[in-house]
């Protein structure tokens, strides 16, 4: 959906809490008219916020673009308040990085979606340090359909879990969070009836979806301050550990830690994660399947440490 020229962004009203005065305006899009709909320095009753709040499709309420760094310091605000659970924070963090991810993901400057996703992925590193158990919960939302940004986010908040099973410092863990948020990205250049076919794909089909590693890399390779680790991330997430995966059929260490990463989080989404033809398996299950039938695939230290991640957040959010 074109958003006026850029003039607004989305928002997911479920980042707003209720008594809670905003620092910028809210508008709400009725037949394509931007209508205001909370000044700034107002606020929503708990009714009216919860009765919206199962409403909220993401395609209803914006803020003026002008005021994207206000509502990036509400979100923060939000984050560092002690009268808020961590299970809520996760909630308000995971909603409004969705709404952000939406509009990157639509826009046509790749460049620029790039760098304004690094304030997001430095979000979630700074909320995993700050929470012990906010990684859990951010994993616990995660899975619930499986629309392109959804996917994409969902895999970058399981691979920061996993790079920090791992012990990746900060910097590595932004990195990490950028490269695994655009391993897709190449799927830009994939026709669109191939990405939504519900059946499966004919071998010339298969053929074009096989080369989004290489259409995503010629993508970043255009981006002045890309580095050799997020091209390698989206390169090589279809690699196997056993040899026999694509586009360079990579063994084992031959394959960047990235890419061994995104491929194990990217899996694992797209087995938990409710899709048009299938129905979603448990994390547990998922992970086993991929420790017992697919191992070869996958880097077994990794695996393991996914297993300790799904242990933590079981015991956090029991």
């Amino acid at each position: 959906m074109e958003i006026d020229e850029g003039k607004f962004f989305r928002i997911r009203l479920s980042t707003i809490r209720a008594d809670k005065v905003t620092d910028f305006k809210i508008y709400l899009l009725i037949d394509g008219h931007f209508v205001l709909y909370l000044r700034a320095g107002d606020k929503l009753s708990d009714a009216k916020i919860g009765l919206l709040h199962g409403r909220d499709s993401g395609n209803s309420f914006f803020v003026r673009v002008e005021d994207r760094e206000t509502y990036r310091q509400w979100v923060r605000s939000e984050m560092n308040s002690e009268t808020i659970n961590s299970l809520d924070k996760a909630k308000i963090l995971r909603e409004s990085a969705l709404a952000i991810m939406e509009d990157l993901f639509e826009n046509p400057d790749v460049n620029k979606a790039l760098d304004d996703s690094r304030p997001i992925i430095n979000d979630f590193v700074t909320f995993m340090g700050r929470e012990p158990e906010g990684m859990s919960y951010l994993i616990s939302l995660s899975g619930h359909d499986f629309y392109t940004y959804n996917h994409s986010l969902d895999v970058s908040i399981y691979a920061l879990g996993l790079g920090a099973a791992l012990s990746f410092s900060p910097a590595n863990l932004e990195e990490l969070g950028v490269a695994s948020l655009f391993h897709d990205i190449g799927k830009r250049s994939v026709n669109l009836d191939i990405l939504c076919k519900k059946g499966p794909l004919s071998d010339d089909e298969w053929t074009q979806m096989k080369q989004h590693p290489q259409f995503g890399l010629i993508i970043l390779d255009q981006h002045p301050n890309m580095s050799d680790a997020i091209k390698a991330a989206c390169y090589e997430h279809h690699e196997s550990f056993a040899g026999n995966g694509y586009p360079q059929q990579l063994v084992g260490n031959e394959i960047h830690p990235y890419g061994r990463i995104v491929a194990i989080t990217d899996t694992y989404d797209a087995m938990t994660t409710q899709r048009s033809y299938n129905s979603p398996m448990s994390p547990f299950d998922a992970v086993t399947m991929m420790k017992e039938k697919l191992a070869g695939r996958y880097d077994p230290d990794m695996l393991k440490a996914l297993y300790s991640v799904l242990f933590k957040m079981k015991k956090d959010t029991a």
